[in-house]
Protein backbone atom coordinates (compact mmCIF):
# COMPACT_ATOMS: atom_id res chain seq x y z
CA UNK A 1 0.00 0.00 0.00
CA UNK A 2 1.32 3.44 -0.98
CA UNK A 3 0.44 6.71 0.69
CA UNK A 4 -1.20 9.13 -1.74
CA UNK A 5 0.24 12.55 -2.52
CA UNK A 6 -1.96 15.63 -2.15
CA UNK A 7 -2.20 16.07 -5.93
CA UNK A 8 -3.64 12.52 -6.20
CA UNK A 9 -6.56 13.20 -3.84
CA UNK A 10 -8.81 14.86 -6.44
CA UNK A 11 -10.11 17.57 -4.09
CA UNK A 12 -12.33 20.48 -5.09
CA UNK A 13 -10.90 23.95 -5.50
CA UNK A 14 -12.60 26.84 -3.65
CA UNK A 15 -14.82 27.76 -6.60
CA UNK A 16 -15.91 24.14 -7.11
CA UNK A 17 -16.61 23.84 -3.36
CA UNK A 18 -18.85 26.92 -3.44
CA UNK A 19 -20.83 25.47 -6.38
CA UNK A 20 -21.06 21.93 -4.98
CA UNK A 21 -24.23 20.53 -3.45
CA UNK A 22 -23.82 20.89 0.30
CA UNK A 23 -24.60 18.51 3.11
CA UNK A 24 -27.81 19.83 4.75
CA UNK A 25 -26.00 20.76 7.96
CA UNK A 26 -25.36 24.16 9.51
CA UNK A 27 -22.92 24.57 12.39
CA UNK A 28 -23.65 27.11 15.12
CA UNK A 29 -20.78 28.06 17.44
CA UNK A 30 -22.10 29.54 20.68
CA UNK A 31 -19.42 31.64 22.41
CA UNK A 32 -16.32 29.64 21.47
CA UNK A 33 -13.17 31.10 23.05
CA UNK A 34 -10.37 29.24 21.28
CA UNK A 35 -9.43 30.49 17.85
CA UNK A 36 -7.74 27.16 17.15
CA UNK A 37 -11.05 25.38 17.84
CA UNK A 38 -12.84 27.75 15.47
CA UNK A 39 -10.27 27.02 12.76
CA UNK A 40 -10.65 23.28 13.30
CA UNK A 41 -14.41 23.58 12.89
CA UNK A 42 -13.90 25.36 9.56
CA UNK A 43 -11.59 22.60 8.39
CA UNK A 44 -13.99 19.83 9.40
CA UNK A 45 -16.85 21.75 7.76
CA UNK A 46 -14.88 21.93 4.53
CA UNK A 47 -14.19 18.18 4.63
CA UNK A 48 -17.91 17.33 4.86
CA UNK A 49 -19.31 20.06 2.55
CA UNK A 50 -21.15 21.79 5.40
CA UNK A 51 -23.58 24.44 4.19
CA UNK A 52 -22.68 27.26 6.61
CA UNK A 53 -21.13 28.16 9.95
CA UNK A 54 -22.68 30.76 12.26
CA UNK A 55 -20.23 32.37 14.67
CA UNK A 56 -22.13 33.75 17.67
CA UNK A 57 -21.43 35.86 20.75
CA UNK A 58 -17.73 36.05 21.67
CA UNK A 59 -16.76 33.61 18.89
CA UNK A 60 -14.03 35.28 16.83
CA UNK A 61 -14.36 35.69 13.08
CA UNK A 62 -11.93 35.42 10.18
CA UNK A 63 -9.56 36.76 9.16
CA UNK A 64 -7.32 35.96 12.12
CA UNK A 65 -3.95 34.24 12.06
CA UNK A 66 -4.87 31.79 14.85
CA UNK A 67 -8.05 30.72 13.04
CA UNK A 68 -6.13 30.41 9.77
CA UNK A 69 -3.47 28.28 11.49
CA UNK A 70 -5.90 25.38 11.93
CA UNK A 71 -8.44 26.19 9.18
CA UNK A 72 -5.73 26.04 6.49
CA UNK A 73 -7.81 28.10 4.05
CA UNK A 74 -11.23 26.61 4.86
CA UNK A 75 -12.44 30.09 5.83
CA UNK A 76 -12.32 30.83 2.09
CA UNK A 77 -14.43 27.83 1.08
CA UNK A 78 -17.04 27.43 3.84
CA UNK A 79 -19.77 30.08 4.04
CA UNK A 80 -19.95 31.80 7.41
CA UNK A 81 -21.76 34.62 9.14
CA UNK A 82 -21.45 36.39 12.49
CA UNK A 83 -24.64 36.69 14.57
CA UNK A 84 -24.39 38.32 17.97
CA UNK A 85 -27.24 36.52 19.75
CA UNK A 86 -27.43 32.72 19.47
CA UNK A 87 -31.01 32.48 20.77
CA UNK A 88 -32.27 34.89 18.11
CA UNK A 89 -30.50 32.83 15.44
CA UNK A 90 -31.91 29.52 16.74
CA UNK A 91 -35.44 30.95 16.83
CA UNK A 92 -35.00 32.22 13.24
CA UNK A 93 -33.72 28.81 12.06
CA UNK A 94 -36.68 27.13 13.78
CA UNK A 95 -39.13 29.35 11.85
CA UNK A 96 -37.33 28.43 8.61
CA UNK A 97 -37.97 24.73 9.26
CA UNK A 98 -34.36 23.90 10.17
CA UNK A 99 -34.10 21.23 12.87
CA UNK A 100 -32.04 22.83 15.64
CA UNK A 101 -29.98 20.46 17.74
CA UNK A 102 -27.96 21.50 20.80
CA UNK A 103 -25.03 19.19 21.50
CA UNK A 104 -25.09 19.10 25.28
CA UNK A 105 -25.49 16.94 28.35
CA UNK A 106 -29.05 17.51 29.50
CA UNK A 107 -31.93 15.62 31.04
CA UNK A 108 -33.89 13.73 28.38
CA UNK A 109 -31.11 14.25 25.80
CA UNK A 110 -30.99 11.69 23.01
CA UNK A 111 -27.73 9.81 22.70
CA UNK A 112 -26.03 10.51 19.37
CA UNK A 113 -26.11 6.87 18.30
CA UNK A 114 -29.89 6.77 18.92
CA UNK A 115 -30.72 9.98 17.01
CA UNK A 116 -32.38 9.39 13.63
CA UNK A 117 -31.48 11.71 10.77
CA UNK A 118 -33.76 12.32 7.79
CA UNK A 119 -32.36 13.21 4.37
CA UNK A 120 -35.30 15.54 3.67
CA UNK A 121 -34.46 17.85 6.59
CA UNK A 122 -31.78 20.46 7.24
CA UNK A 123 -30.04 20.42 10.63
CA UNK A 124 -28.35 23.14 12.66
CA UNK A 125 -25.88 21.60 15.11
CA UNK A 126 -25.15 23.91 18.03
CA UNK A 127 -21.86 23.61 19.92
CA UNK A 128 -21.06 25.57 23.06
CA UNK A 129 -18.34 27.26 25.01
CA UNK A 130 -15.33 25.20 26.09
CA UNK A 131 -16.14 25.66 29.80
CA UNK A 132 -19.87 26.37 30.08
CA UNK A 133 -21.19 24.50 27.04
CA UNK A 134 -24.28 25.61 25.14
CA UNK A 135 -26.15 28.36 27.01
CA UNK A 136 -29.29 27.08 28.80
CA UNK A 137 -31.49 29.56 26.93
CA UNK A 138 -30.11 28.17 23.65
CA UNK A 139 -30.72 24.58 24.78
CA UNK A 140 -34.30 25.57 25.67
CA UNK A 141 -34.83 27.19 22.24
CA UNK A 142 -33.53 24.13 20.35
CA UNK A 143 -35.78 21.44 18.86
CA UNK A 144 -33.55 18.62 20.16
CA UNK A 145 -30.64 17.94 22.46
CA UNK A 146 -28.07 15.30 21.59
CA UNK A 147 -25.44 13.93 23.94
CA UNK A 148 -22.28 12.21 22.75
CA UNK A 149 -21.93 8.96 24.71
CA UNK A 150 -18.80 8.92 26.86
CA UNK A 151 -17.60 6.05 29.02
CA UNK A 152 -14.46 7.30 30.76
CA UNK A 153 -13.81 9.65 33.67
CA UNK A 154 -13.95 13.01 31.86
CA UNK A 155 -17.14 15.04 31.57
CA UNK A 156 -16.68 16.41 28.07
CA UNK A 157 -14.78 16.39 24.80
CA UNK A 158 -12.95 19.28 23.18
CA UNK A 159 -15.34 21.33 21.03
CA UNK A 160 -13.46 20.58 17.81
CA UNK A 161 -13.50 16.85 18.59
CA UNK A 162 -17.24 17.04 19.36
CA UNK A 163 -17.87 18.72 16.00
CA UNK A 164 -15.90 16.00 14.21
CA UNK A 165 -17.76 13.19 15.97
CA UNK A 166 -21.26 14.63 15.46
CA UNK A 167 -20.72 15.82 11.88
CA UNK A 168 -19.29 12.43 10.89
CA UNK A 169 -22.25 10.65 12.49
CA UNK A 170 -24.81 12.88 10.72
CA UNK A 171 -22.92 12.64 7.41
CA UNK A 172 -22.79 8.85 7.62
CA UNK A 173 -26.50 8.61 8.46
CA UNK A 174 -27.41 11.01 5.63
CA UNK A 175 -25.25 9.05 3.16
CA UNK A 176 -27.09 5.76 3.72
Amino acid sequence: MRKLKNNELDRLNVEEFKEATKTPIIIVLDNIRSLNNIGSVFRTSDAFLIEKIYLCGITATPPHKDIHKTALGATDSVAWEYVEDTVTLVEKLNTEGVVTVAIEQADNATMLNDFSVSSDKKYALIFGNEVKGVQQKVVSASNNVIEIPQYGTKHSLNISVSVGVVVWDFFAKLSR
